[in-house]
């Protein structure tokens, strides 16, 4: 049955052989970079960081081989170990290259597109040239639309100015209408109120008129059945 520490070993080398393999592919990733300078940055940040997991790995590798107790494992990974970082630096070396070959295709793809940028630039002051004419032409004829449609719009606002005076107008009739008929509506108020006080007041009289009738009657009766009285 393995011991622990064998197994902690094995860990330790698979995960450095992990390492060195994505380590690899970033490399050919690099090399086969088109660009732009941006992309390259980002690949080897991620190459940096592969490095300091890598190396970390292996010094855990070496400290496991000083902690053995066996002479012969700690030869052996002792070994391994040192097997490990020479592929280190042969993949650093690799990845040195690779940055090199990427970056000078990148430069020259720079030139030339800058180069093809300065001959599209002059094919565009060609074309440019040609249609200076006819921009012109319908330059003149766009103002000439925009003088058409500025005259139609004036002529418009004095049409919607006409009818605001006329609406005007009708307001201002139709207010005129409303106080008259609001004076009338005063005027009729107060005549009601004027006869109800005057009804009020005939009711007055009228109940004077019957009360002193009947005190007259009263007093005629009593005369005439009481003479003595």
């Amino acid at each position: 049955m393995a011991s622990s520490a064998d197994v902690h070993v094995r860990i330790c080398g698979q995960e450095i052989i992990k390492y060195d393999l994505e380590i690899k592919a970033l490399v050919q990733d690099i090399r086969d970079c088109p660009g732009p300078q941006s992309v390259l940055m980002q690949l080897n940040s991620q190459v940096k960081e592969k490095f300091n997991k890598l190396r970390m790995r292996i010094q855990d590798l070496e400290q496991m081989a000083k902690e053995q107790d066996r002479e012969m494992d700690r030869l052996a990974i002792r070994a391994e170990t040192e097997s490990q970082r020479r592929q280190m630096l042969s993949n650093q070396t690799a990845w040195r290259k690779a940055n090199l070959a990427c970056k000078l295709a990148i430069d020259k793809t720079e030139k030339d597109e800058l180069l093809h940028g300065e001959n599209q630039v002059t094919r565009q002051r060609k074309v440019t040239k040609e249609n200076l004419v006819e921009s012109s032409s319908n330059i003149t004829e766009s103002l000439m639309s925009l003088s058409r449609m500025m005259a139609e719009q004036v002529k418009q606002s004095e049409d919607a100015i006409g009818t605001l005076g006329t609406s005007s107008r009708t307001v201002q009739e139709t207010n005129e209408e409303f106080r008259n008929m609001t004076g009338t509506i005063h005027l009729g108020r107060k005549l009601i109120l004027k006869y109800n006080r005057r009804e009020l007041t005939d009711k007055l009289l009228i109940f004077l008129a019957l009360a002193l009738f009947l005190a007259t009657v009263l007093y005629i009766l009593k005369k005439r059945i009481f003479p003595f009285i």
